[in-house]
């Protein structure tokens, strides 16, 4: 049979036309957030594919999709009072359940617009994630800054969307339109943060500080303890220990039995407090303004004075917060379990390791040249607990660090001995040594 005659060929010859026309059509703004309330969101916006509060992320997400034109992000609504419940089990119980109500309106959506011919797709709400790049950007969009944009809430100190309406206790998702829409939505022109830093009070590991920066390697490692890294070092306590004796030193049992839970139902988060703390928001803001004494011992008390186990990096900023701040938690030093498996990787991951407590204590610029398998120049500056890391050599050093790039990555991974690869000049200094060591302690792992 001639192609052209089969029955499928002319049916969708027939269509062709009519449905094309549809899809390149704008499609109406309106129509299209009715469409994602009507599949279960609690409020939706859309932003333009070419929007500047994008730039960072346009390539990423044409990566994936290449004919992405709007992406529609929405929010759904979680249930405060099991975000606030000092049981953790209650509290992941919402998480999970949220997140995957999300991705099924996420899923509804696209389905009901491919019945129009409106090609779409819908990356993760949460995990899973493009894991063959961790510990790099492993996500396909960015929920926050594109909700941000889309007119869906501001960041707070916390580094959470806050809505305007439903405070914190929302799941963030987004869908990617091969289409353009007829309008599109804009940032909300304040913040509903109200900079209370109950969110600062209530983190066991002080990643929040009340000047608002955000220590991402002091959550991580405790909040994301059963998620990505952390499992990754729990693994390698596995592969260390040759008896069951020397598991059981390094290992609790409750530990044993949280970490096959996360693998048996979901990783659970170790705290994710700063969320369940914030008053922001119109449906939530009403209890804290009436009785704030009340309203901390209701909801940040039960949690400050949880008795639980902290886990730190050795030196880290966040065991000093912890013993400083929280002296009847039990506190366990873990690895961060984070590994650069490139020069790139490890450039970017300094931003995330960066300690400013450890960073406060030296004023240093560094060159790095790399040779070998991936060559690269670039400069990093440690002055007054600030961190810069800039491409090329700038400025002059304090120390300069030669190294062959291979070399380097297993250095830091402790696969290498850094005295044998100095006796060998596969890494090779020029500056007082004491400042490759100070460097080290901004940077735990």
């Amino acid at each position: 049979m001639n192609l052209a005659e089969h029955p499928t060929v002319r049916r969708f010859r027939e269509n062709h036309d009519a449905t094309s026309v549809a899809a390149r059509a704008p499609i109406d703004a309106a129509s299209l957030r009715q469409l994602c309330l009507d599949c279960g969101a609690d409020d939706a916006g859309l932003v333009e594919v070419g929007r500047p509060a994008l730039d960072d992320q346009r390539d990423e997400i044409l990566r994936y999709f290449p004919p992405a034109r709007t992406l529609l992000s929405f929010v759904c609504r979680m249930n405060r009072e099991p975000i606030r419940s000092p049981a953790r089990s209650t509290s992941n119980l919402e998480f999970h359940a949220s997140y995957d109500h999300s991705n099924e309106v996420a899923r509804k959506v696209v389905t009901a617009l491919g019945d129009r011919g409106i090609r779409a797709v819908n990356p993760s709400a949460g995990f899973p994630m493009e894991m063959d790049r961790f510990p790099g950007r492993i996500w396909v969009v960015s929920h926050k800054p594109v909700a941000v944009a889309a007119g869906l809430g501001r960041m707070g100190i916390h580094r959470n969307v806050i809505h305007p309406q439903f405070g914190n206790f929302i799941v963030l998702a987004t869908v990617l339109l091969d289409a353009e829409a007829t309008s599109y939505s804009q940032p909300i022109d304040y913040n509903p943060c109200l900079e209370c830093k109950l969110c600062v009070a209530v983190c066991p590991v002080g990643a929040i500080a009340p000047d608002g920066d955000f220590q991402f390697s002091n959550c991580a490692t405790h909040n994301y303890r059963e998620f990505m890294s952390g499992f990754g070092d729990w693994v390698e306590k596995v592969a260390d220990s040759n008896t069951a004796l020397s598991y059981r030193e390094k290992v609790t049992l409750s530990e044993t039995a949280s970490m096959w839970q996360s693998l048996s139902f979901g990783p659970n988060y170790k705290a994710a407090y700063c969320l369940a703390v914030c008053p922001a928001g119109d449906d939530v803001i009403g209890p804290f303004l009436d009785d704030r004494s009340g309203f901390l011992k209701d909801h940040v008390r039960p949690l400050t004075e949880k008795e639980e186990t902290l886990y730190v990096i050795a030196g880290s900023d966040a065991e000093e917060h912890a013993r400083r701040r929280f002296p009847k938690k039990k506190i366990k030093r873990v690895s961060s379990g984070i590994r650069a498996s490139s020069i790139a990787g490890f450039l970017f991951g300094l931003k995330l390791l960066f300690q400013p407590g450890q960073g406060a204590k030296l004023n240093a610029a560094y060159h790095f040249t790399f040779t070998g398998r991936e060559p690269k120049e670039a400069t990093v500056v440690i002055r007054d607990g600030a961190l810069q890391v800039k491409d090329g050599h700038e400025g002059l050093a304090d120390l300069k660090v030669t190294a062959d790039s291979d070399t380097w990555l297993g250095f830091l991974a402790k696969e290498r001995s850094l005295l044998w690869a100095l006796l060998r000049r596969q890494i090779r200094i020029k500056g007082p040594p004491r400042l490759l060591v100070a460097f080290g302690k901004c940077f735990p792992s």
